[in-house]
């Protein structure tokens, strides 16, 4: 398998896994949007629950930096842009928690632009799910120079 091939069967990948957890996350939180408020304060009682989020949040983020650092293609940088901004929320949480809460907190009061911007996270996450899932449409000549054959020559 080549690289690029390579390349974009991971992008692929992330795409199966970050593209649907967008899209119910996302739909999710706009159905619940008179809930939001509660959440968000129960969360922030306890410091113990931003730094254990934090941390869950920090190694999902560096999985998908580690292992996509790929810039070419529309599904290509969603991918490899969500990686860096997960770690960026993750380091707020750990290290920033109360202006983090803060500003969640606004993003909270502020429900029409709220649900503008999980609209618009649900709509990249149909695109990556998409991309992720949709079957792939091969060329017929395309895999004759990749197959290899287990042939015992007749004798």
């Amino acid at each position: 398998m080549n690289t690029s091939r390579q390349v974009h069967e991971r992008t692929r990948m992330f795409a199966r896994v970050l593209g649907p957890f967008l899209v119910i996350v996302d739909v999710a939180a706009v159905l619940r949007v008179p809930d939001m408020r509660t959440l968000m304060s129960d969360f922030s009682a306890n410091s113990a629950w931003p730094w254990m989020s934090g941390a869950f949040i920090l190694i999902a983020g560096l999985v998908v930096v580690a292992l996509h650092q790929h810039w070419h293609g529309p599904a290509a940088i969603i991918v490899s842009a969500l990686g860096w901004l997960i770690v960026a929320r993750a380091i707020f949480l750990l290290f920033f928690p109360d202006a983090f809460m803060s500003l969640a907190d606004n993003m909270i009061g502020q429900t029409a632009w709220m649900i503008v911007a999980c609209g618009v996270a649900a709509v990249i996450g149909v695109y990556l799910t998409y991309v992720g899932w949709a079957p792939e449409h091969h060329q017929p000549g395309a895999h004759a120079t990749d197959v290899t054959r287990d042939v015992t020559p007749a004798a």
